[in-house]
């Protein structure tokens, strides 16, 4: 049995970029794994806060959309919801592997200023 190496840094030895786009993969908890392990790089930290909120809205909205909006408007809006959710999940994981900083209105304000803390 080999000692361990006391040097070695703790946390995630992933490319930031790859660490960023896996924090949207299942998000809210992908994005909380990546804040707890992530803790020593603000890109990672940003995009694993932005992960979690836009998770959370839209599952928010999901839930919203397929309770009140059917019954309301008349045809399943849930559908165009769940659309436009997967498209921009999509999107957030294609900015973050490319190593943007891409904020999304209101979130990535909040996600911003989480990261910095």
């Amino acid at each position: 049995m080999e000692p361990e190496n006391t040097n070695e840094k703790k946390g995630i030895q992933l490319d930031p970029k790859i660490a960023a786009a896996l924090s949207y993969l299942l998000p809210p908890l992908s994005g909380i794994f990546f804040i707890i392990k992530g803790k020593e790089n603000d890109f990672v930290r940003f995009h694993s806060y932005q992960s979690v909120l836009f998770g959370l809205f839209s599952y928010a909205l999901y839930w919203i959309a397929t309770i009140s909006l059917p019954s309301l408007l008349g045809f399943p809006v849930y559908k165009f919801v769940s659309a436009a959710a997967i498209l921009m999940w999509m999107f957030l994981m294609l900015k973050a592997f490319a190593g943007d900083e891409f904020e999304l209105p209101y979130i990535g304000k909040i996600a911003k200023e989480q990261s910095k803390k």
